[in-house]
């Protein structure tokens, strides 16, 4: 289970790095250019631990899939960005397809 938490910790770290990219307003504002530096750093550190028991194409697909799904839910909670019909729909689809690799292939080392 310890891969996962690495795995989950990796999306978090990437969601705060990836948040903070908007609020650096072009890496002009040096609190939220540490934010992104430490939040990408640590989503990498994170990603490689989870290499070491999770296959590449599963961490990768999760890594982005949840990535994708928070960073959006980040940019309409913190920064009133619109989510349209389609929007939501294929986010759906990608977490489908996260949850597929996940249960049901052989790739994800089951």
């Amino acid at each position: 289970m310890l891969p996962w938490l690495a795995l989950a910790l990796a999306i978090v770290a990437e969601v705060v790095g990836t948040s903070f990219l908007k609020a650096s307003q072009g890496f002009t504002r040096p609190l939220p250019v540490l934010a992104v530096v430490v939040g990408y750093g640590l989503s990498f550190y994170f990603l490689s631990l989870t290499l070491e028991t999770i296959p590449i194409g599963i961490a990768y697909a999760v890594w982005s899939g949840a990535g994708l799904v928070l960073i959006t839910a980040v940019g309409w909670l913190a920064y009133g960005q619109a989510l349209d019909l389609p929007a939501v729909v294929g986010m759906g689809l990608i977490l489908t397809g996260v949850l597929v690799l996940n249960l049901f292939s052989q790739a994800a080392g089951h």
